[in-house]
């Protein structure tokens, strides 16, 4: 038999790849749950029962978190990337680390084929088979849902008629869960007028009283929470989504444009990546000069592109983030955050590193640094140019 590492979530694509590997291909599969910190232990354990269920050589879990953040996600918060102002990455930025993992670990137990759940519709078919073609070159790629080019309802009909005993009912709409959010597809994201169902959402609406939180930042990365220090800013994180997320703050539906040229809809749950990014670029605003943001911005953008299409490889990111990083360095302070239901607020910031400084002025009031005869010099060198230019021509406005 010939060995197959699966990248299986416990959902409806990858039992079914499970199974069709097995049964239909005679494949030793060994599936990976590559958890970037999306699941519980009670999950885990389901998941791993029903993978132990389907007849597979071996089932694994990797828990990447720790690497998740260190890689991608802190330099998703140093960029303040939403895609399309709108989406924190959350299944994109996490696809490029499983693949990668999931590329390694065929290297380690000698397996000569890779198989993944994606469709032939979306991005996460490009992002998996790009890592793979780069760190295993030679491996070959099965995607069976792209191949065969099921619909969920035959996936479904598939595993009923072999038995397998999941919720279907929640298996019509797929649901990835990460740390840095949750993803939620199904028949309302399939149109351009319909959201999703209040039963869609993973995390019910619990919270109605206003909560203000204080978030810490050091150098760009959360360490603390209503006073609370987190060495690890992972726990930081997963603090906040604990806070958050049952007001139902960072539900949303993102619109964009596909790697492979159509448009794609997706809802998503994130409330700790929302409210951690619009905090720290808030933070952002009192700390950094007026360059330091304005090409942090040009550059976190590329970066976030670049990630979403797969090409987190490519040397250049290296780079980008090497440059974000070196922005973060008077980053610190604290913001504080009021909590709604599904809304937040940002009340104010306080930092030592405030360029806001009240000693040099304070803004359409007083100033300190200088004097009026200052601004009028250099109003008028400021202006020059422009002045030059409509008086040389003013005979052609005439």
């Amino acid at each position: 038999m010939k060995k197959i590492v699966l990248a299986y979530s416990g959902g409806l694509d990858t039992t079914f790849c499970a199974l069709h590997l097995s049964k239909d291909l005679g494949y030793e599969v060994h599936a990976v749950l590559i958890n970037t910190g999306g699941f519980s232990k009670e999950e885990l354990e389901e998941v791993e029962s029903r993978a132990n269920n389907l007849g597979i050589a071996s089932f694994t879990i990797l828990d990447v978190t720790q690497t998740y953040y260190e890689e991608v996600i802190k330099y998703l918060v140093f960029g303040n990337v939403l895609k399309n102002q709108t989406y924190p990455l959350s299944v994109s930025a996490e696809r490029i680390l499983q693949a990668k993992t999931l590329a390694e670990y065929a290297k380690k137990i000698g397996a000569k084929s890779v198989a993944h759940g994606s469709t032939g519709a979306g991005n996460d078919q490009v992002r998996f088979d790009m890592i793979f073609q780069t760190i295993v070159p030679d491996i070959e790629i099965i995607t069976p849902i792209r191949d065969l080019k099921l619909s969920r309802e035959e996936e479904i009909e598939y595993l009923k008629k072999h038995g397998v005993s999941m919720n279907f009912e929640k298996a019509k709409y797929s649901i990835n869960k990460g740390i840095w959010g949750t993803s939620v597809g199904g028949k309302e994201t399939l149109t351009s007028d319909l959201t999703l169902p209040e039963e869609a959402w993973p995390t019910q609406v619990s919270k109605s009283n206003p909560e203000e939180i204080n978030i810490g930042f050091e150098k760009g990365e959360v360490k603390s929470v209503n006073g609370e220090s987190y060495d690890n800013p992972v726990d930081a994180i997963l603090k906040i989504q604990e806070l958050a997320a049952p007001y139902g703050i960072g539900r949303d539906i993102h619109v964009g444009d596909t790697i492979i040229g159509i448009k794609g809809r997706v809802g998503f749950e994130a409330a700790s990546p929302i409210i951690i990014i619009k905090a720290h670029q808030l933070l952002e605003k009192h700390t950094l000069t007026k360059w330091q943001t304005f090409w942090k911005n040009q550059l976190a953008e590329f970066y976030g592109n670049h990630l979403h299409e797969g090409h987190y490889l490519d040397p250049t990111m290296r780079n980008l983030e090497a440059f974000l990083a070196s922005t973060q360095e008077f980053v610190t302070g604290t913001v504080k955050v009021l909590l709604q239901p599904y809304r937040f607020q940002l009340i104010g910031i306080n930092s030592n590193h405030d360029l806001m400084a009240s000693k040099f002025g304070s803004y359409g009031e007083m100033n300190k640094g200088y004097t009026a005869e200052d601004v009028k010099g250099f109003t008028r060198i400021l202006g020059n140019q422009t002045a030059i230019f409509h008086q040389v021509n003013k005979h052609e406005e005439d």
